[in-house]
């Protein structure tokens, strides 16, 4: 593990030791270099920002290593733009995760990583021609396909991408911006169901049918999309059934956050569903503590599933609280754990 911040770098590799992983550890780029040739490792997870050689140079000088070509590599950094993801993959990554992650997310990620890797030297003839007979192997060289043969599209802030009832012909990848979907109920009533950032797809509802999308679509801030016509990307998931699967188990963890949303809305306090709501925002919107989150209030309501007078009451609550600073529309938390354990 390549980390140049001592106190994550300390505390990832106990947890990955708890997991009965044998960690060997680099403070910068070129003593994790020098340490990936010597000890051979079974993968290796890399930060990005890092002084004198980044984590980009650390894939590519071991990507021409005969030695060290083929070891399994997995980035480990808070960018999160699509162009950044897009550049390590293409200098031969093989996962990408984001700070912060979840221990499972992390887990996960090695164990598939390293299952792949073994099945790749176990059977070299069969499984590289599957891997390579589409040319895409996995989700990320999926998102690489619509970024390079995608129709780019723009938005303003608070443009209609898409509206509920509109033919769904294509599936789309963010480049940039955030993307809120959302239906109304029969009040009228605006509810958000989900918030999509930067390398997140967009518009799905069947592969095999265009029927019309069950919910709208609209920018929160200047989007630019890549959009993949659905017949053309039903022809490169035959092709590929890993890509397949790894797809199908994105769509899967979106529908279990969407029920884990729905059940929030349904039975928390609405002091507890305005703070989940808040720490919602800032991870979507990439902010770190001390970060303005520049968000209305109707939206906020409108995740939370609240009349937006009882979050403005909730919210004044939390500041006179000290767990927020209001300033105009830009909120700042200044108490994460207490925020976390609001209830």
């Amino acid at each position: 593990m390549v980390e140049d911040d001592s106190a994550l770098r300390e505390n990832t590799a106990e947890l990955l030791e708890l997991s009965n992983y044998e960690v060997i550890t680099a403070p910068n780029g070129r003593v994790g270099i020098d340490r990936a040739r010597n000890e051979d490792p079974d993968i290796i997870v890399c930060d990005i920002m890092m002084p004198e050689v980044d984590g980009y140079e650390v894939l590519e000088t071991l990507s021409h290593d005969p030695k060290t070509a083929q070891i399994p590599f997995v980035f480990l950094s808070a960018k999160t733009e699509h162009k950044e993801v897009r550049k390590g993959m293409d200098l031969g990554a093989d996962d990408y995760l984001t700070k912060p992650f979840e221990e499972d997310e992390l887990l996960s990620a090695l164990e598939s990583r390293l299952a792949k890797s073994q099945l790749l030297r176990n059977e070299p003839g069969d499984t590289a021609a599957a891997a390579d007979e589409s040319g895409i192997r996995n989700l990320h060289e999926l998102k690489n396909f619509f970024d390079d043969n995608g129709e780019i599209t723009h938005y303003a802030k608070g443009e209609t991408i898409y509206a509920e009832g509109n033919h769904s012909n294509y599936i789309f990848l963010i480049l940039k911006g955030i993307v809120k979907s959302h239906k109304m109920d029969e009040s009228g009533k605006e509810l958000i169901t989900k918030l999509y950032r930067p390398d997140d797809f967009l518009g799905f509802t069947s592969l095999m049918d265009n029927i019309p999308y069950q919910e709208s679509a609209t920018a929160m801030e200047e989007v630019e999309l890549t959009g993949i016509a659905k017949n053309e990307l039903r022809q490169v998931l035959g092709e590929s059934q890993n890509v397949s699967i790894e797809l199908l188990n994105l769509l899967t963890d979106n529908l279990i956050d969407a029920k884990e949303q729905l059940l929030q809305m349904a039975y928390s306090s609405v002091r507890r569903k305005t703070a989940q709501t808040i720490l919602q925002f800032a991870a979507i919107l990439n902010k770190q503590r001390d970060e303005n989150i520049k968000i209305s209030r109707y939206d906020l309501a409108s995740v939370a599933g609240i009349a937006t007078e009882s979050l403005i009451r909730t919210l004044s609550g939390f500041k006179k609280n000290g767990l927020i600073e209001i300033e105009g529309r830009n909120i700042r938390i200044l108490d994460l754990e207490g925020l976390r354990a609001v209830d």
